[in-house]
């Protein structure tokens, strides 16, 4: 009998800007030699490139597919009443949830990975034979293939909205400059700060103070 195998990972936990989203594939034990194959590896040692191509092939092999996306208002809420922490807990278990799996591997969003596990396992309910790891999406192809998913989905969010707002907005975390440039010049112009900002995150709150 095939073993089936969920993996999970996020994207964009920690931008200013934009949605975070959490992959979870499913797929049998012996396509991992394919994801071998493949060159899948953590999405953070890819370029885009590549990692849209890979996106590709991992969507061709894999039996089931779910990507979960956390919208910046609706980050801003749920901060009023919990942790980040609990925000990923929630995250990854809804995630768990909508998939169906013999085991269940995802990348710890949390210092203390024992920690997750339990909190996903209780929020999710499910029955299915649950591990948590920091850095597995570099130990594991399965995690490895979710974290490609989701990176590429944050990418093409960003880039659908610098379409939308027809400007450059950058990657959306606040080490870029063109990130910082774009919600600085928005707060200037309009007096407020765009929806697609964390409103919650200390940078949007220092520019706020700076501009409004």
């Amino acid at each position: 009998m095939l073993m089936l195998l969920l993996g999970a990972d996020e994207a964009g936990k920690g931008p200013v800007i934009g949605s975070m989203f959490v992959a979870g594939l499913v797929i049998e034990e012996e396509k991992l030699f394919d994801l071998a194959g493949f060159g899948v590896k953590d999405s953070k040692q890819l370029a885009p490139a590549k990692r849209e191509v890979l996106a590709r092939k991992i969507r061709e092999i894999a039996d089931d597919i779910f990507i979960l996306e956390v919208k910046p208002q609706m980050i801003d809420e749920l901060r009023v009443v919990m942790t980040m922490n609990e925000i990923m807990v929630r995250s990854f278990a809804e995630v768990v949830r909508r998939l169906h799996a013999d085991r269940a591997v995802l990348d710890a969003a949390d210092v203390d990975a024992s920690r997750f596990r339990e909190r996903v396992k209780s929020e999710s309910k499910t029955a299915m034979d649950l591990i948590a790891e920091h850095k597995a999406d570099e130990r594991h192809l399965v995690v490895s293939a979710a974290s490609i998913l989701a990176k590429v989905r944050r990418d093409a969010s960003m880039r659908e909205l610098e379409a939308q707002l027809e400007c450059k907005i950058g990657s959306g975390y606040p080490h870029d400059q063109d990130t910082i440039a774009f919600l600085s010049n928005w707060a200037a112009e309009k007096k407020e700060l765009p929806a697609c900002a964390r409103h919650s995150w200390a940078t949007a709150q220092r520019i706020k103070a700076s501009f409004i």
